[in-house]
């Protein structure tokens, strides 16, 4: 039911109600009324403009007067209706046009945040990898001595997971280029000449004795042998990874195993031989580097270098540091005596996974593949990118320096291997393969004198010359390593079909 004024008997537009006779009326009205009387209307009550108590009710639509139902009043009314619709929409698009304003400006403002924070977390990271290097020096962190002979080990197998990197100690940067200039000064005194025991290829043909069959070495139900080395040392000692998991050591001499190494939850995809020690280095896409030692075949070290798939792995020149690659985009310099890792390092320019590393002889510099098909080589003391090697078309797959110095060999998915020399910092020579031939090793020999490479087949190269002079075919899966034995007297080759060869040259 609607309210109604007592004075005016319409409906209110601001309805009030009076305590003193309990009547509603339009506030304007009793208003006046009590200003001139001082009481309620209708019992002459005393009655003042405090007491009056608002009512709060839906404001009511009221009837249009019949004055209102003309053709020129409806016209009018239409006419006003249209001008406050316009009016509206033009209120609606200018805080439409302010509010894009504003969030223009609060997009920008958010950038430019997100830019200063990534700058700032570059510039702590730098900082961080400073205070690293600067830590031993101020007498922060004082080096253990640790036996040249044996890994520092607190038990077997133990995980090597730190949350800071060791740093680059001025005594860790001295120690490489004592070594460099050591080796610098004997390739001096070889000059160009070619060892008198080095064999001189004369012909194709697979060492006599040996069946394919007898050297199936990892797990058949997992076929695949994905890694190969060769002792330093002593070259009839076989070192591979393998599909299954397991690194096995072979001795090439006697044709026994001399152990078989456990450990890795994923496959084996590069494998380096210690020259010195009885231990060798295995690396997996479980993003672990496991150290073994071979008489007890056991892991003594568990490196944790990096959070993604390790690619690649190389054992530098004085045998005490490890060089290992990953997708993460990460090349990693790890001490192998205490299994810390002394400083990880990436391209932020590119944010490409890597694909393979290798040390140069020398140990100074060293050389990493990337996914987008490019050859980054690096200053170990330095920790920069020095140089930059394009020309391949998909991901290199293998990168191998030779022992003169300054030629470097690299293979990629597009069927090519390119030869560079490091002194003109170019591309000299192009090996161009077959369509679909297939790359996944290459190396020099001790001397410099050949290059081989594995994949489809297996192929060896003279250098200098750069032609093919022998040629392979008896894996019948992919080849997936290649080595030489001491002064090429034999050639190692391992493959998809589980097998170990042997081959003269």
């Amino acid at each position: 039911m609607a309210l109604i004024c007592s004075i005016s008997n319409e409906v209110p537009e601001h309805p009030c109600v009076s305590p003193v006779s309990n009547h509603v009326y339009e506030r304007r009205l009793i208003e006046k009324y009590i200003a001139e009387n001082g009481t309620d209307p209708v019992n002459n009550q005393p009655l003042s403009e405090e007491q009056l108590i608002d009512i709060k009710v839906a404001h009511p639509i009221r009837p249009r007067p019949p004055s209102a139902t003309s053709i020129p009043a409806i016209l009018k009314a239409l006419q006003d209706e249209w001008d406050a619709v316009m009016l509206h929409s033009f209120t609606l698009r200018q805080q439409l046009q302010t509010t894009r304003q504003e969030l223009s400006h609060a997009l920008y403002q958010h950038d430019a945040a997100c830019r200063v924070i990534a700058r700032l977390t570059k510039e702590v990271t730098a900082a961080r990898e400073a205070l690293a290097t600067l830590k031993p020096q101020a007498g922060l962190i004082v080096p253990q001595a640790v036996p040249s002979s044996q890994p520092n080990v607190a038990g077997a197998g133990e995980s090597m997971d730190l949350g800071e990197l060791a740093g680059m100690t001025p005594e860790i940067i001295q120690k490489p280029q004592d070594k460099a200039t050591v080796l610098t000064t004997e390739r001096k005194k070889r000059g160009k000449t070619v060892p008198e025991e080095l064999v001189e290829a004369r012909g194709a043909q697979q060492v006599p004795g040996r069946s394919p069959r007898m050297w199936g070495l990892h797990s058949a139900s997992i076929p695949g042998i994905l890694a190969l080395d060769l002792c330093p040392s002593d070259t009839n000692k076989i070192l591979t990874g393998g599909a299954d998991k397991n690194v096995i050591v072979f001795d090439k001499s006697s044709e026994q195993i001399l152990a078989t190494l456990k450990g890795h939850s994923k496959k084996v995809t590069s494998v380096v031989f210690h020259p010195s020690q009885d231990l060798v280095f295995s690396a997996s896409p479980d993003a672990t580097i496991r150290i073994w030692s071979v008489p007890n075949a056991s892991c003594v070290q568990v490196v944790r270098a990096h959070e993604g798939s390790v690619t690649g792995l190389s054992l530098h020149a004085t045998g005490d540091y490890l060089l290992s690659s990953s997708d993460d985009q990460y090349w990693a310099f790890s001490d192998i005596q205490t299994g810390r890792v002394l400083t990880k390092v990436t391209d932020e320019s590119s944010g490409c996974a890597l694909t393979c590393a290798q040390f140069h002889p020398d140990g100074l510099i060293f050389g990493t593949g990337t996914m987008d098909s490019q050859i980054k080589i690096w200053d170990l003391k330095e920790r920069t990118n020095v140089a930059n090697f394009p020309g391949h078309s998909g991901p290199i797959t293998s990168i191998a320096f030779s022992e003169n110095g300054y030629y470097l060999a690299t293979a990629a998915d597009d069927s090519s291997v390119k030869l560079w020399d490091l002194r003109k910092l170019k591309n000299f020579k192009t090996l161009q393969l077959d369509n679909n031939f297939e790359v996944k090793s290459l190396i020099f020999d001790q001397s410099g004198t050949y290059l081989a490479l594995g994949g489809t087949d297996v192929q060896i190269y003279i250098c200098k010359q750069w032609t093919e002079i022998l040629h392979f075919t008896e894996h019948s899966g992919l080849t997936t390593g290649v080595a030489f034995g001491h002064h090429a007297k034999f050639i190692a080759s391992t493959g998809m079909d589980r097998s170990l060869k042997f081959y003269s040259l």
